[in-house]
């Protein structure tokens, strides 16, 4: 499973969304109407599954910023 696949996974089932609703391009707030409070959700998951600690200061828009920064960390 990629980086991508899983974060999607994980943002799937948070949000409540289909799999296939999210993308790289997905802005993460905008598209999938997430609050602060679910994107916190997301960010504590993600770091639980990949082991590592999100930066809250770090720019997160899309899911493309989540992958990038995952990837940057675990590498």
């Amino acid at each position: 499973m990629t980086t991508f696949e899983k974060i999607q996974e994980i943002i799937a089932e948070q949000l409540d969304k289909e799999k296939e609703e999210i993308t790289l391009d997905t802005n993460i707030k905008e598209d999938l109407e997430a609050d602060s409070l679910d994107l916190f959700q997301v960010i504590n998951d993600i770091e639980d599954a990949f082991e590592i600690s999100i930066d809250t200061e770090e720019t997160v828009d899309t899911v493309a910023d989540l992958v990038k920064y995952v990837d940057s960390q675990i590498k």
